[in-house]
């Protein structure tokens, strides 16, 4: 007989993936959404700045769409401190970094509260 799963969830697995998925999908619209607002308020955000938030933007949104691979948790965790780092492009981006690093810290702890250790199978 297998033990029932410890949050109460039916497929805690799948609710653990979208809180991921969704964290980063918001991430990617909210950093598309920020380019204007930051080259309208005089931000120094030059075309390689604008690429680069882009890029991570897109890749935001790629790793929502690969959250059953355990290693996309990493690449999400990459992700937050790539962005942090683009703080030296603009300072508004560091500032998105430390609240979606914070976000992104809650989901890995809800992970690891509702699923224990990582299953190998994430």
């Amino acid at each position: 007989m297998t033990e029932p799963p410890r949050s109460g969830l039916r497929n805690p697995r799948a609710a653990v993936r979208g809180l991921g998925a969704g964290t980063l999908a918001l991430e990617a619209i909210v950093l598309l959404l920020g380019i204007q607002p930051i080259r309208v308020m005089g931000g120094d955000l030059s075309g390689w700045g604008i690429g680069a938030v882009i890029a991570l933007a897109v890749s935001a949104a790629v790793l929502a769409g690969l959250m059953r691979h355990r290693w996309a948790w990493a690449a999400g965790s990459a992700l937050q401190l790539l962005l942090l780092a683009s703080g030296l492009l603009h300072w508004s981006l560091a500032v998105l970094g430390l609240i979606f690093g914070a976000a992104w810290w809650y989901a890995l702890n809800v992970r690891r509260t509702i699923l224990g250790t990582p299953p190998p199978d994430a």
